[in-house]
């Protein structure tokens, strides 16, 4: 077996606000505390997932945009407004986004089940099955490359967590967005695997944020 850990950014916009990168500096030293390495070490591509790698582990990893997140900012910009435009409930919560952490959600979660379903797109954005398919190829690439023994970290996003969970569980599409609703900033999700299989150890820990303040999810 080998074992990987799949580590979400630190809170951020793009770039890593002071708490995540605090976030991230905490995973270093608890990390350091119990002699944890990893004999290879991934991000994906964007600034938010590399800052918090290079804190936490004190140095770059290797870049794979595959491990980049869902076109979250796509999705906002090109299917929301086509969304609002026919829906008066949603055209409610879309005026109310701006209302704090709270309200922005309330939105998502309905918007993005819409872009999942494929029920909205747009030219441009990535669609829901065009995701999971190049995070699913990613992980078996891991596995595929990784004989036993070896320990694997990739530092990624919420929604990439939310799909590799389904991937280890077996279950349906849905509960990959279900999941990646609850991964909080900076957690660790743990997989052992082989080259045929993923098996889900732990999910979402944060044993290394034991301030309640340094706990967020956006």
């Amino acid at each position: 077996m080998a074992t990987l850990v799949l580590i979400r950014h630190g809170q951020a916009r793009d770039g890593l606000s002071p708490t995540g990168e605090l976030q991230a500096l905490r995973l270093r030293d608890y990390w350091a505390r119990r002699g944890v390495t990893f004999d290879d070490a991934f991000s994906g591509s964007l600034t938010r997932q590399r800052q918090t790698a290079e804190l936490a582990l004190g140095g770059a990893t290797q870049v794979r945009p595959a491990f980049n997140e869902y076109d979250a900012e796509g999705i906002l910009t090109h299917l929301a407004p086509t969304l609002a435009a026919g829906d008066p409930g949603f055209a409610r919560l879309w005026a109310d986004r701006q209302g704090g952490n709270r309200g922005f959600q309330k939105m998502f979660e309905v918007l993005v089940p819409k872009w999942m379903d494929g029920s909205l797109s747009a030219p441009g954005v990535e669609t829901w099955a065009a995701f999971h398919t190049r995070v699913a190829e990613a992980i078996h690439q891991v596995q595929r490359d990784s004989p036993s023994g070896r320990r694997v970290a990739v530092f990624t996003s919420g929604g990439v967590i939310g799909v590799a969970v389904a991937l280890a569980l077996r279950t349906p599409d849905h509960s990959a967005l279900e999941a990646n609703w609850r991964v909080k900033n900076g957690s660790l999700t743990e997989f052992t695997f082989t080259r045929d299989r993923l098996s889900l150890d732990s999910f979402n820990a944060i044993p290394h944020l034991d301030d309640p303040a340094l706990v967020t999810f956006r």
